[in-house]
C-alpha cells in the first residue's frame, strides 16, 4: 500500500466515523462533532491529492484546505450559536424533543 493509499483510508474511517456519529446520535452537539470530522476527511484528501498530485509545487490543495477550514469555522460558531439558543428556551439539545418551532 503506497502512502497515498494509506492516507486515503485514513480519510475514508474518519469520515464513516463521522457518519456513524451524525446518523446515530440525537443529541445536537454530537451531530456537529460529526459533521466536523466529516469536514476534516474532506480536508485530509484534498491536502493528499495536493501532495501526491503533478504539480505539488503550486499550494493549491493547501489553500483549498485553508478555505474549508474557515468554512468550517464559520459553521461551526453558527451551529453552535443556534445549538445554544435552542438549548436556553428547551433545556435539551436532543433532536427528536426538537420537532416544533413554536416559542
Amino acid at each position: 500500500m503506497g502512502a497515498l493509499e494509506a492516507v486515503i483510508a485514513v480519510s475514508i474511517v474518519l469520515f464513516s466515523l463521522g457518519l456513524m456519529a451524525v446518523l446515530t446520535r440525537r443529541d445536537a452537539i454530537f451531530m456537529l462533532i460529526g459533521i466536523e470530522m466529516m469536514l476534516a476527511a474532506g480536508n485530509l484528501n484534498l491536502v493528499a491529492f495536493w501532495h501526491y498530485g503533478p504539480h505539488p509545487e503550486q499550494m493549491t490543495g493547501a489553500m483549498m484546505a485553508i478555505f474549508a477550514m474557515a468554512v468550517a469555522a464559520g459553521e461551526t460558531a453558527v451551529g453552535l450559536a443556534l445549538i445554544l439558543a435552542v438549548y436556553r428556551h428547551r433545556r435539551s439539545t436532543q433532536i427528536d424533543q426538537l420537532n416544533t418551532l413554536k416559542g
